[in-house]
Order: structure tokens, then sequence, then C-alpha cells
């Protein structure tokens, strides 16, 4: 019985390691909304409509995950981002 105590434990374990990590950008007195709509489609190939509605969450709600993925992904969308002057930043995805 202990065995399989052991196994429902280390399928917890698993199951937080797999947790996805998110990309939020988050909304700044800087970046015009058409800009930061341009660097979602740009950088993550989002439709016009889609990248509206990330770029409007940003603002009315001063942030929006805009990508999804490993921690490296995750940390190059960061920096990718960065490079166009937005804020954002990584963390793992509280939906799990």
């Amino acid at each position: 019985m202990a065995l399989g105590t052991a196994t429902q434990v280390d399928s917890e374990v698993d199951l937080k390691a797999d947790r996805p990590w998110v990309c939020i950008v988050w909304d700044d007195p800087v970046n015009l909304m058409a800009y930061v709509t341009y660097v979602f489609m740009v950088l993550f190939g989002y439709s016009k409509e889609r990248a509206t509605e990330l770029m409007l969450k940003v603002h009315n709600e001063g942030r929006a995950q805009v990508s999804s993925g490993t921690r490296e992904e995750m940390e190059r969308d960061v920096q990718r981002l960065h490079e166009y002057g937005l804020w954002a930043t990584l963390q793992r995805d509280n939906e799990y």
C-alpha cells in the first residue's frame, strides 16, 4: 500500500512540474495602443483582431497574458517584448 501512496505523490509533483509558464504584458504610460497591437502581430503572428483584443485588455485591465509555454519559451518572449520597449514578465500559469 505504501507504494501506491508514493506513486500518487509522484504524480502530483509531475503535474506541478508540467504546469506551463505564461508571458504577461503590463500597461505602461509610454507605448501607444496601435504600437502595442503592431508588436503583438509581429512577434506572435496574431491577427489584427486578436492583437487588438489583447492590447485592449492590457489598456483596460492593466495586464494581459499574451503567450504560454515552457519557461525557456516565455523567457524568450519576454526578452523580445523588452526589445520592442514593452513591459513584460513571466510567471507560472495560475490556472493549473
